[in-house]
């Protein structure tokens, strides 16, 4: 029996109402799927079983594959790939398990560390995605013969008139996921499919339980799966020395200079942060600048934590580099704000783009990416 077949003859699949006909413009391909254990890369599993694709799935194991309870609760962890492995057996498709520890911790753990010992905050989900997950997934596809790489993101891919890729918001505003993309090797975007792009998260979940499948109702994971406790800074202390400079007391200053508290790590702050900074104050106070060399930690008024540009560094684009003057939109962070209109000042050392109006907390290590619509052109990581 073919992969279709089996997945029809499972007993929690007892209809082929929802059976898709194969693209004939397409064909029958061979196509690696990331299987997090979760109800988004389940579906997209299945959703290509049913086009007739001969589908392989694929699990990765990263720091947060141990035997901790706190651990095995991640996207990541045990019971993700117990999941993950399940919905295979359903479908009736290959499971493998790949283990890229070394590289995760390098690229994603030693990377998050780092940026918060320099004062900055950073965006670990963009870099699991660009340096762990897509690159590993496309090595072990070409060992294993695959055409394409499916993963369950929020995203789509659609082909303009010449048969180019291009990267493209997900249709579900509330769960789109290109601000985490944007990192993509530009080559890999013809390969990619992204079969829940189109679809809202109810959908998703009703889907799922029409075709029976283990993860219908499985909660989402939330936290940062390499930190269980849930506090970052837990981290922070195991994997820095204690007499790193970001971790020893420091002054807390307002924007004029004035010392008005002390500090146990400026590890422990992020810009626009609001909570640990003391009170007596006339006005709410939040963290302006974090001064790495000296340890300070700056905090103004609301109205001193706005800025009329911001400067990208790291860039990676998906099309071609706007050039000066042109108009485009720039999300600076991922939930607490959409992307807003800006204009950009130069394109060299980096893209200083100015906004249209000023914009709260841009925030150093994290990501700019910029778009033209729902179309992501690119981004890199904000500079200041």
């Amino acid at each position: 029996l073919d992969q279709r077949d089996r997945f029809l003859g499972h007993p929690g699949i007892t209809s082929r109402k929802h059976v898709l006909m194969v693209d004939s413009s397409v064909g029958r391909q061979r196509i690696l799927v990331a299987m997090s254990g979760g109800v988004d890369s389940s579906l997209a599993a299945a959703l290509l079983v049913e086009e007739g694709h001969e589908v392989v799935g694929a699990t990765m194991r990263t720091f947060c594959y141990t035997g901790e309870v706190a651990h095995s609760k991640t996207c990541c962890g045990l019971d993700g790939v117990a999941d993950a492995r399940i919905v295979a057996q359903q479908l009736g498709i290959q499971h493998h398990v790949f283990d890229v520890e070394e590289e995760f911790t390098r690229d994603v753990i030693d990377d998050f560390v780092t940026e918060y010992a320099r004062g900055r905050t950073p965006n670990p989900c963009v870099r699991c995605n660009s340096h762990t997950k897509f690159r590993d997934l496309r090595e072990r596809g070409r060992w294993l013969g695959c055409d394409g790489i499916a993963t369950g993101h929020y995203v789509r891919i659609e082909r303009d008139e010449s048969g180019a890729a291009h990267l493209h918001r997900g249709r579900d505003l509330e769960k789109d996921q290109a601000y985490f993309l944007w990192a993509l090797p530009r080559d890999l975007l013809p390969t990619l499919r992204f079969p829940v792009g189109d679809l809202h998260k109810a959908e998703v979940r009703e889907r799922a339980r029409e075709l029976g499948l283990t993860t219908a109702d499985k909660p989402e994971s939330q936290e940062i799966c390499f930190v269980p406790t849930g506090d970052y800074r837990d981290l922070l202390v195991g994997r820095l020395e204690t007499s790193h400079p970001a971790l020893e007391p420091g002054s807390i200053v307002t924007t004029s200079g004035k010392v008005v508290g002390e500090h146990q790590g400026f590890a422990g702050f992020t810009i626009g942060q609001r909570k640990g900074l003391g009170g007596g104050f006339p006005e709410a106070m939040f963290v302006t600048e974090i001064r790495p060399d000296s340890r300070t930690v700056v905090i103004g008024s609301q109205q001193e934590l706005y800025s009329e540009e911001v400067l990208v560094r790291e860039l990676n684009w998906l099309e071609e580099a706007p050039d000066a003057g042109a108009e485009v939109e720039v999300q600076i962070r991922h939930r607490a704000v959409a992307a807003v209109a800006a204009v950009v000042e130069r394109n060299e050392d980096g893209v200083l783009l100015r906004f249209r109006e000023p914009q709260k907390a841009v925030t150093a290590g994290q990501s700019g990416v910029i778009y033209a619509g729902d179309r992501v052109l690119g981004g890199g990581r904000i500079e200041g």
